[in-house]
């Protein structure tokens, strides 16, 4: 008779991990493009030439 053949651990631990640590860089390389994306937005969103011109008001020198 044969006796199963047991994997070792470091092969099941390898396999194991290898998914959850594939999602993870899936995952970081979504919210890195995300972030990018939102950068983007609040750049167009804030640009200067968009924006109401402000009337300010003159500041007097003090004379002396």
């Amino acid at each position: 008779m044969s006796s199963p053949q047991l994997t070792p651990p470091t092969l099941t631990l390898l396999a194991v991990a290898t998914i959850p640590f594939l999602g993870g860089i899936f995952a970081l390389e979504a919210i890195a493009s995300s972030l990018q994306g939102w950068g983007e937005v609040s750049t167009e969103l804030f640009r200067g030439d968009r924006l109401p011109v402000l009337p300010f008001p003159s500041v007097p020198s003090p004379d002396r």
